[in-house]
């Protein structure tokens, strides 16, 4: 009796170990499920055309910043070191304004050393250049080097914490705010922006090219190759025309991208945010820059001047001016709209003396379909300086004696 009561406790044990099994397994899928739907529903409502793994996403045109995707484009997340695109504008910025130079050599800080995260392992009083730490913080995500390369630029980590919100600002960056350069979160419940801010800084960052140079390696090194760097921005080894910017993943933030590719004149910058695996945000930008780059196109418009390229001065010390245009920038336009441009140049025929270099003179407007695409002003390209009684008297006197 005594064993068959015991083969019965055994078989329930078993039974039993199996259910629970059994209904953790359920509980996981369910789980899943739930999630899924909840995404696919949202996903639906917005009538998205590509799945959109993550919290949030915006696709940009950056050119223009014109906005050609959404999703929850204006919810509040953590950045994680997507918040570096600021940081590296910043830099880049500096070294435009020649307040810095590349082959600035900066000395670490303890507080720059001390930076967790990713980070190539400054050490308080080590040197490196300001080219060094760009590429550390481009392509390793580097922390400590981005936290160095903020107090360079602005004396104090605090100052270019400043520094970064006042930019945000300007930049119309309206639901964002920083408190470091590098996204590190685990301390902070108030550093956070959103997928359409981050595309606005994105869209500036790619303004300067020097950055490229940085977001577009694959893989480097430092210290004479015994600090090895790899790229976290997978794009930029397998996505045709990738030109960076910057992933970022923390728990609080998931897996980020700020991700920007160019194809045959159009650059397009896709932000995913709070993808729950890397693979997921990579996905997501990829489907999203895929679609943009099938559906739309960069054109810049060769603009011919004709007649307007010199333009009469009255009473001038020259009879005409020479014009230029505003820089023609890049247009967006959905594909096949490419054959309906058609560029309207109004200019005054004459203009009195003295003429400033940079007056207005006309103007350049480009059309599709009667829809205004841009609108750049023609300048005067020189001085024309106004006819002295003096110069009038010369020029009486020229023609008698040469007459």
């Amino acid at each position: 009796m005594r064993k068959i009561l015991c083969g019965i406790l055994c078989v329930l044990l078993m039974f039993g170990t199996t259910l629970s099994a059994q209904a953790k397994r359920v509980v996981k899928e369910d789980e899943t499920v739930e999630v899924s739907l909840t995404q696919t529903k949202v996903r639906n409502k917005a009538n998205l055309p590509v799945e959109i793994k993550a919290q949030s996403a915006v696709l940009m045109d950056a050119s223009t910043g014109k906005i050609l995707m959404e999703f929850n484009a204006d919810e509040k997340l953590y950045p994680a070191s997507v918040t570096k695109v600021m940081t590296m504008l910043l830099v880049c910025e500096a070294l435009d304004s020649k307040k810095i130079a590349l082959t600035d050599e900066v000395t670490c800080s303890e507080n720059a050393a001390s930076k967790g995260g990713s980070q190539i392992w400054l050490e308080p009083g080590e040197a490196m250049s300001v080219d060094e730490l760009l590429r550390a913080t481009a392509i390793g995500s580097a922390n400590d080097a981005a936290t160095l390369l903020g107090e360079y630029v602005s004396g104090s980590e605090e100052a270019f914490i400043s520094l970064m919100n006042k930019r945000a600002v300007e930049l119309g960056m309206k639901n964002t705010n920083f408190e470091n350069a590098t996204g590190l979160d685990d301390t902070t419940e108030t550093h956070l922006t959103t997928a359409r801010d981050i595309g606005i800084m994105s869209c500036e960052l790619l303004k300067h090219e020097l950055v490229k140079n940085y977001t577009t390696v694959w893989m480097d090194s430092l210290r004479n190759g015994e600090t090895e760097l790899v790229n976290t921005n997978k794009l930029v080894r397998f996505y045709n025309g990738t030109t960076g910017l910057k992933t970022g993943t923390t728990a609080k933030a998931g897996c980020c991208i700020s991700a920007s590719a160019k194809r045959d004149g159009l650059e397009l910058v896709a932000v995913v945010m709070g993808s729950k695996t890397s693979n997921d945000r990579f996905e997501t930008a990829k489907a999203m820059l895929n679609w943009g780059f099938s559906n739309y196109t960069g054109v810049t418009p060769e603009i011919k001047l004709g007649d307007a390229k010199e333009i009469k001065v009255k009473g001038g010390k020259m009879p005409t001016v020479k014009t230029e245009t505003d820089k023609i920038l890049p247009l967006l336009l959905k594909k096949g709209e490419e054959s309906t441009l058609e560029v309207k140049i109004v200019a005054k025929d004459s203009v009195e003396a003295p003429v400033k270099k940079g007056e207005v003179l006309g103007s350049v407007k480009i059309y599709s379909e009667e829809k205004i695409l841009g609108s750049y002003n023609i300048k005067a390209a020189e001085n024309v300086e106004k006819l002295s009684l003096f110069d009038c008297f010369k020029k009486v006197l020229c023609f008698l004696c040469n007459g």
